[in-house]
């Protein structure tokens, strides 16, 4: 299944990703934009813009700030993990402090998400 997007947020993504947090940044430029299998980052998917999606292994990886913490901000990250997993994605989600604090834990749990969704389809974890 191809990946619909709204056209409005392709402008909002390329925002995003010039102005990411000190977290994203993080785990962009020291983990997965040199991961094996290729990650996109501020990715329009739907009505949203996941914080990085990586079409191979169907993985969107989201990084929650406090805005996630309030009773508006689960009810929505709810709402958008129900719309994504449409779409037969998996949604694994780390909050700031896990990137700044537990940080090669975080890359590690990527990693073996993604390897296992690999395995599970038959592919390798090599491009």
């Amino acid at each position: 299944m191809s990946l619909n997007y709204n056209e409005k947020n392709i402008t909002l993504a390329k925002n995003l990703r010039k102005n990411a947090t000190p977290q994203e940044n993080h785990l962009w430029y020291d983990f997965l934009s040199k991961y094996e299998i290729r990650f996109q980052r501020q990715k329009a998917i739907d009505n949203f813009i996941a914080d990085f999606y990586c079409h191979k292994a169907k993985l969107v990886i989201e990084i929650d700030g406090s805005q996630h913490f309030t009773e508006k901000g689960s009810q929505k990250d709810e709402f958008r993990t129900e719309i994504l997993e449409g779409y037969n994605l998996k949604i694994i989600r780390f909050t700031n402090h896990q990137v700044n604090t537990n940080f090669q834990g975080v890359c590690e749990y990527i990693d073996s998400v993604v390897k296992a969704f690999l395995r599970e389809e038959g592919g390798t974890a090599k491009p």
